[in-house]
């Protein structure tokens, strides 16, 4: 390989870090949910598990699958996921129609969990709001509903 190829590649590989859509992305995700956890735990709860029992207050008792499809996660991820909301009686697990099914329902405590963790939530999606601007965060949740369509279509 010649000098000039090799610096070329160096200077791709450089450049991948800081324009990396999926990159940055991730990282931004990870810092803004370590913002939510931690204002969430008082509750006991990671905003993963809010969002799960707010799927089910919303929607009522899901199969798994269908939890997976609303959460948009694998079945084995949702499945892990739903294990200490049982172990705290947030939610029960049980026998579907048929032998192949479960369904996830939340308990009165899980309710009252996700009641108490709704203000929380309201707070922090409030200081996300007035940190990046309103107009900035309705353009972001557009920008990221287009990528999710853009990926479930490829």
């Amino acid at each position: 390989m010649s000098e000039q190829t090799t610096l070329t590649e160096y200077e791709r590989i450089a450049h991948l870090g800081p324009v990396c859509i999926c990159n940055n992305l991730r990282r931004a995700a990870r810092l803004v949910t370590n913002y939510y956890d931690k204002l969430f735990e008082p509750t006991g709860l990671r905003v993963s598990q809010v969002t799960i029992l707010a799927v089910l207050c919303s929607a009522g008792a899901q199969t798994i699958n269908e939890m997976a499809e609303i959460l948009e996660l694998d079945r084995t991820t949702l499945s892990r996921n739903l294990k200490p909301l049982v172990r705290q009686d947030l939610l029960t697990i049980a026998p579907g129609a048929d032998q192949r099914t479960r369904v996830v329902s939340l308990t009165p405590e899980g309710e009252a969990v996700l009641f108490k963790a709704l203000p929380i939530w309201e707070q922090a999606q409030s200081d996300m709001v007035k940190g990046i601007g309103e107009t900035n965060a309705e353009l972001l949740l557009a920008h990221l509903a287009e990528a999710a369509t853009l990926v479930q279509l490829s």
